[in-house]
């Protein structure tokens, strides 16, 4: 891939990731209730998510799942559900007392990553993403080689945003401005992946 071509994916693939979402509110959440590692941990989960879905772009299997209706409603209803789940989660949770053992943080850390991996890969829209974004790029002869570079350059700038907020959001003042406010947070973060969910349903 020439270095322009990159260039041009790459922006596309920046303004794609710092577009609020689920996501955003997610890493907002996770942060806050677990700290730095947990945040950065839903992160890299969200970001393997991406970089595996821009790999089935790249290689032309993603064109199964939005020209499969009974495939692609299983993933769309299956990512609405776990969005309801998580939302339901915020909701029900109540604020942080203490700080957490090191063997909590360990376990923050994994569920985190699942569920920034589990966000990002039960998101059909992102295989319609990519199928616009990579049209530009892809061709018959499309390789591992491109493809590779395709999912670490949509992937790696997945990872390095939503890790920049959670390193942001995890300083000083401001965490214990968002520590303060976990409650409303916890509830603002619920409605939102809610009625996202339900967006996603209708």
């Amino acid at each position: 891939m020439e270095l322009t071509s990159w260039l041009a994916l790459a922006a596309i693939c920046v303004m794609g990731a710092i577009s609020p979402g689920p996501s955003l509110a997610l890493i907002i959440r996770n942060t806050v209730q677990g700290g730095q590692g947990h945040g950065v941990a839903t992160a890299l989960g969200h970001g393997i998510g991406v970089g595996i879905y821009a790999l089935i772009t790249a290689l032309g299997l993603s064109i199964l799942i939005t020209q499969t209706p009974l495939l692609f409603d299983v993933i769309r209803y299956g990512g609405a559900a776990f969005l309801a789940l998580l939302g339901i989660r915020a909701l029900l949770a109540k604020p942080a007392n203490g700080e957490a053992s090191e063997e909590e943080h360990q376990l923050r850390g994994r569920q985190g990553a699942f569920e920034g991996f589990m966000v990002a890969f039960l998101n059909p829209q992102l295989a319609i993403f990519f199928i616009a974004l990579f049209s530009q790029f892809v061709h018959a002869d499309t390789g591992w080689h491109e493809g590779s570079i395709m999912m670490f350059t949509a992937g790696g700038i997945d990872i390095v945003w939503y890790g920049l907020v959670a390193l942001v959001l995890s300083r000083g003042p401001v965490l214990a401005w968002l520590k303060a406010k976990s409650f409303v947070i916890d509830k603002v973060s619920g409605l939102v992946l809610l009625g996202l969910a339900l967006k996603v349903v209708l």
